[in-house]
């Protein structure tokens, strides 16, 4: 049921914004494969792209998926053309914010990036011209996929643990953050967690999805979306306007990004935060995330992988514990809590 619901929506919600010589053969794809579709790339002049869940890539040609290239339907500049129009709705100036950003929101919560010749104005990025590349990412709600983690992050009192997800791209941490959050809003009554206010400082519309300020995937009744705005701003505004027991936000990079979740900390506000890293000594050693970790106000760390796929639990720190403290980490200094010891933190 849940792939027929996946093959349904990309048919609903992808296909009538394709060029139709190009949505006709998406549609003609098995529903098992359909239902496995994350990225579909056009880039115009050259053959139609596609990814699927396992990252796997192949090419779309006249009578379904093939590995050779040559063998693939090219992307006119005609197509190109279409596809731009269809996401304007015929209007090209009505995507400058946008092209600015360089990707737009679908309803559903799925997003198409845009890649090509970016005007610019006193130095910063004004339009995009001639687009060429477009990336359709997919969006899929894995509701459940925050069972593993959600009962390490709650106290037994009920309240959740100041908590940092640490991953490299392509490996779920806005998946997990997204379910964190609907949990959250939700409640747990089987962990003592009750149902929480919960803010999402969204700079990339990719946790929420929102379009037109209308969150796209499932965030929970509790949770208010603070979209595309730069984190360092969101953060302050969402505890002085909505007072949220939570704040979620996503890859965190920046001191600015540091200070403001600090503030946020101080005023009482729980934080779950992402960071990139390809380890948690990786992370720990970056300076934007030294100030944070150094102050020592997260208590938990989690961190992903792709070893079985992407969201594959490696760690989960506990980071009020003396020897899980990232004090001044050194590229042999890996700090480690075996997945099997995880079971015994408190």
């Amino acid at each position: 049921m849940v792939m027929q619901d996946q093959a349904e929506r990309i048919d609903q919600e992808i296909v009538p914004y394709l060029p139709p010589r190009l949505g006709a053969l998406i549609v003609r794809l098995p529903p098992a494969t359909k239902a496995r579709l994350t990225e579909l790339r056009l880039r115009v002049g050259q053959p139609a792209a596609v990814a699927l869940a396992g990252d796997e890539r192949w090419f779309l040609g006249p009578g379904g998926l093939v590995g050779d290239p040559d063998h693939a339907e090219l992307v006119t500049r005609e197509d190109g053309e279409r596809l731009l129009a269809a996401l304007s709705r015929s209007s090209v100036y009505a995507l400058e914010e946008q092209f600015r950003s360089g990707y737009l929101t679908l309803p559903g919560g799925h997003r198409v990036g845009f890649c090509g010749e970016m005007a610019l104005e006193n130095g910063r990025p004004r339009t995009l011209r001639h687009v060429g590349a477009f990336n359709i990412r997919i969006a899929r709600a894995v509701p459940g996929a925050a069972d593993a983690v959600l009962p390490r992050l709650v106290t037994p009192g009920g309240r959740i643990r100041h908590t940092l997800i640490v991953s490299p791209p392509g490996c779920g941490k806005t998946t997990l953050l997204r379910d964190l959050a609907r949990q959250i809003s939700w409640g747990v009554p089987a962990l003592g967690l009750p149902g929480t206010d919960v803010a999402i400082v969204d700079e990339r519309s990719e946790i929420a999805a929102c379009r037109d300020g209308v969150p796209q995937h499932d965030v929970g009744p509790r949770t208010d979306v603070c979209d595309r705005c730069p984190k360092p701003v969101g953060i302050l505004q969402v505890v002085r306007a909505m007072s949220p027991r939570v704040i979620i936000t996503d890859e965190v990079g920046s001191e600015a990004d540091g200070a403001a979740l600090l503030e946020a900390l101080h005023a009482g506000v729980t934080v779950i935060a992402s960071a990139h890293g390809n380890d948690w000594t990786d992370a720990a050693a970056r300076p934007a995330l030294r100030r944070l970790l150094e102050s020592g106000v997260f208590e938990r760390a989690v961190v992903l992988s792709r070893r079985r796929g992407p969201g594959t639990i490696e760690t989960v720190l506990d980071l009020t514990r003396a020897d899980s403290r990232p004090a001044t980490p050194t590229p042999t200094h890996r700090m480690h809590t075996p997945v099997a010891a995880i079971v015994s933190m408190s």
